[in-house]
């Protein structure tokens, strides 16, 4: 299912990320792209989505008023569309390559750093600071924090993953010991 969302969400993703970089409006649609991926990921918005007794009409009227005055006329279109064909559900994916395809353009990667306690700023840029010399691209630092990891960081930069964490490292010793 996971293919088949990337596979029907880039061909919306391109269409708008060459619309915004031709207007020069790649921060705007990125803001309105997550603000309505957000609204459309939310669970009781996913039940009105997948309401058979709610019309197209309807839910468009729905999307629109929630976007209010945060989403220009672009925006409302592709919202339409993304109505008329069925394709609602496939705005969080739509919104994640859109980032993806900007990050590229700006020479920038999101990495997500998970750890088992909070970070600490100084902490955020030595790691960010090792991943920029790494990648040789900007990096854009979301945290996550996770108890189960017991101590450590998992980083997840594009399909790079490096797990420093106590969890991973006792799951691979479990695993060379075969239990």
């Amino acid at each position: 299912m996971a293919t088949e969302l990337s596979s029907i969400a880039r061909p919306y993703a391109e269409a708008v990320f060459s619309l915004a970089s031709e207007t020069g409006n790649l921060d705007l649609w990125s803001e309105m792209l997550g603000l309505m991926s957000t609204v459309v990921a939310d669970e009781a918005m996913s039940s009105i989505i997948g309401n058979p007794s709610v019309d197209a009409n309807k839910l468009t009227e729905i999307l629109l008023d929630i976007g209010g005055g945060r989403i220009n006329d672009q925006c409302q279109n592709m919202l339409k569309l993304l109505v008329r064909n069925k394709r609602v559900p496939v705005l969080p994916e739509i919104a994640a390559r859109f980032e993806a395809l900007k990050n590229q353009s700006e020479g920038a990667i999101d990495v997500v750093i998970t750890s088992a306690f909070e970070m600490k700023p100084a902490q955020e840029k030595v790691i960010a600071d090792a991943l920029k010399k790494k990648f040789d691209r900007e990096v854009n630092i979301s945290n996550i924090t996770d108890k189960t990891l017991i101590g450590g960081v998992r980083i997840k930069a594009g399909d790079t993953v490096i797990d420093g964490s106590i969890k991973g490292q006792l799951g691979k010793l479990a695993n060379e010991l075969g239990i």
